[in-house]
């Protein structure tokens, strides 16, 4: 099936493709977003001078919010999520398709290397970031934000500059090669278990077309996940440092935040913070929660991406049909 048809040159193969990933990043991030806010504040949470901390382990998130009456927060900045994830995906697949799909009509290669696929994954991943960046500062803030005094998400961006809303901006360039490792792994993964399956179905005569179960999408995403998140978890937690609120404007009992300080604005001091107060372990503080969150998450992405691929792609063509027959009736009016 042809990526582009005789309608304005439309790549509908890359489109297909963007929009899977997108439903799949908007569900994902729906059903996660609890665990997402928690661990979020967590990571956010810098062990003072005095030696304090508010939050000392993932689950006291969750238990202050049960005991502010404040379940519902767990939620705040849920839309502002959606529209990232939303945007970041559709972005990030279209992207990744479009210049995958280049590379082989330019190089006329069958398949894509591991270093193709990697730069082609990082190119996606830095359009992707320029364009969602304000959105996912906005949205970092308001999960930081103390329970119950989360703004919306224009009053979250009007309280800095318009550079500020580019907070981390530096480090989410750098952290492409997450999304670079994450999705090399998994179509290599991949490749290799559709291969086998397909040996297997030709050697027991079975013309079947072969596709990845469920399971097997989502164990394949567990897998290369984790290991984009170990390898790059130190970023991780310095970005989410650096977009976090600032605890003076948020916390209504300054004494639940032993010691409060800003949270610092650039890699550098993140990771000068780190270190002076919590030593080699605050690299990582909060891995756990993020290989949970991430894992689920991106697993979730990628079963849902497969398994509506074909809803999607046959929605696109019905849409390419439609628009076909209608500049021909234009044309012949």
């Amino acid at each position: 099936m042809e990526g582009e048809d005789g309608g304005g040159g439309v790549d509908w193969d890359s489109l297909a493709e963007a929009a899977s990933g997108a439903v799949g990043a908007l569900v994902s991030t729906t059903v996660l977003y609890p665990l997402d806010t928690c661990k979020t504040k967590f990571q956010a949470d810098v062990q003072t001078d005095h030696g304090g901390h508010k939050y000392r382990n993932l689950s006291d998130v969750f238990w202050e919010a049960i005991k502010k009456k404040q379940f519902l927060s767990l939620y705040q900045g849920l839309k502002t999520k959606n529209i990232q994830s939303f945007i970041s995906q559709f972005v990030y697949f279209y992207g990744y398709s479009y210049f995958k799909r280049v590379y082989l009509e330019k190089s006329g290669a069958k398949s894509i290397g591991t270093k193709a696929n990697l730069l082609i994954a990082a190119a996606a991943g830095a359009c992707t970031v320029v364009v969602t960046q304000p959105l996912d500062t906005a949205s970092s803030r308001m999960q930081t934000s103390a329970f119950g005094k989360s703004k919306g998400l224009r009053a979250t961006l009007a309280e800095g500059t318009w550079l500020e809303a580019f907070d981390g901006l530096g480090i989410s360039l750098m952290l492409t090669c997450n999304p670079s490792i994450q999705y090399t792994v998994f179509d290599q993964l991949k490749h290799k278990l559709i291969q086998r399956q397909k040996r297997k179905a030709e050697s027991a005569g079975d013309s079947t077309p072969v596709a990845l179960s469920a399971f097997s999408a989502f164990l394949l995403g567990a897998i290369s996940k984790s290991v984009a998140t170990i390898l790059t978890y130190p970023l991780i937690r310095c970005k989410v440092m650096i977009q976090a609120a600032d605890p003076d404007d948020d916390d209504e009992d300054e004494s639940e935040r032993p010691g409060h300080s800003r949270p610092p604005k650039t890699m550098l001091g993140a990771m000068c913070a780190m270190w002076h107060n919590e030593g080699i372990p605050g690299f990582f503080k909060g891995i756990h929660a993020q290989i949970l969150k991430t894992v689920l998450s991106s697993a979730l992405l990628l079963m849902i991406k497969e398994k509506i691929s074909k809803f999607t792609w046959i929605s696109l063509l019905a849409l390419r049909r439609y628009l076909f027959v209608s500049q021909k009736r234009i044309k012949s009016a």
